[in-house]
């Protein structure tokens, strides 16, 4: 397995910047952009100074993979994985190209821009994370009744969809039916719910045959010529709690395949959870990207190779 790859932290490709969010930098192509995953890691909403060897790669490579499965279930934005750096010159006038990168293979995705839908569409198959918080304390989850005497980390009897707000900075707060409904119309709020529980279900069906528990997730939907489109990343480690299945056991919380060990460092270290963020520790580093390659692979049943 070839996993050697240089640390990408930030990207300054000579194309309009689109969006620099807290792990992806999106360039403009016009009808197009560019996405590319970072190895940047955010933890507590805040970026933190430290990269995350092959992450960037995963993030990519997984929302392709399942992008891929799941066209039949909902249309999306992705056009083409970067597998060959001149893909981008269907999308570059020919005065304006230039020689690409190599660390864009594998990191990157030309997607179709569409108008996105501001609410994170979240989908929980297990009681774990914030939802176990407010649980705890007030008996419900995303303001909805739950039964009683649940334990943490427990399976619901059926999926819930607990959608909240997408904040450009800070923290996203819940967002009710109604109010998404008064946002985009009842038809598109109402397919935007089927579709995420569809996809959840889909994904946690297949996941379970791999090893993995999928406990929730979250969606972004955007409007392309009037169709609901999924749009940012889908089910992979940064917007997916992923459990390991031969060691699942409701009661605590679980050993999972994302920035748990991360989390845990920074909460014990006593940082105040405000920027900047703390320089992370080598051992640190290494378990998280560890975590983040045995998701892929796990998922996929393949390598991740890097390519030349």
């Amino acid at each position: 397995m070839d996993t050697e790859s240089p640390l990408i932290t930030r990207t300054d490709l000579p194309l309009p910047i689109f969006i620099r969010g807290k792990v992806r930098d999106s360039y403009d192509l016009g009808s197009h952009l560019l996405i590319v995953a970072t190895d940047r890691i955010s933890a507590f909403d805040v970026v933190l100074p430290t990269g995350i060897p092959l992450k960037g790669h995963v993030l990519n490579r997984l929302s392709s993979f399942w992008f891929r499965r799941t066209g039949d279930i909902v249309p999306n934005h992705m056009t083409e994985a970067v597998d060959d750096v001149h893909c981008l010159d269907s999308y570059i006038p020919e005065d304006q190209r230039f020689p690409c990168p190599a660390y864009l293979r594998g990191r990157s995705m030309i997607v179709k821009k569409v108008k996105r839908i501001p609410v994170e569409c979240v989908v929980r198959g297990y009681i774990s994370g914030s939802a176990w918080a407010e649980y705890k304390e007030h008996g419900t989850v995303g303001g909805n009744a739950m039964p009683e005497g649940l334990k943490e980390s427990q399976e619901l009897e059926e999926p819930i969809y607990t959608p909240t707000t997408k904040a450009e900075t800070g923290h996203d707060e819940p967002i009710t039916q109604e109010q998404i409904i008064k946002l985009i119309g009842l038809p598109t709020a109402q397919e935007m719910e089927e579709k995420s529980i569809t996809l959840y279900t889909f994904a946690r069906e297949y996941a379970l045959e791999k090893g993995i528990i999928i406990a929730d997730t979250k969606f972004e939907f955007g409007i392309d010529n009037g169709r609901l489109t999924l749009i940012d990343e889908i089910l992979t480690p940064d917007s997916s709690r992923f459990w390991d299945a031969e060691l699942y056991e409701p009661g605590h919380s679980q050993l999972s395949f994302d920035k748990q060990p991360l989390r845990d460092w920074l909460t014990a270290s006593g940082w105040n959870k405000e920027p900047p963020g703390p320089e992370l520790p080598e051992d640190i580093v290494k378990e998280t990207s560890e975590r983040y390659l045995k998701a892929y692979e796990k998922l996929t049943g393949r390598h991740l190779a890097i390519l030349e």
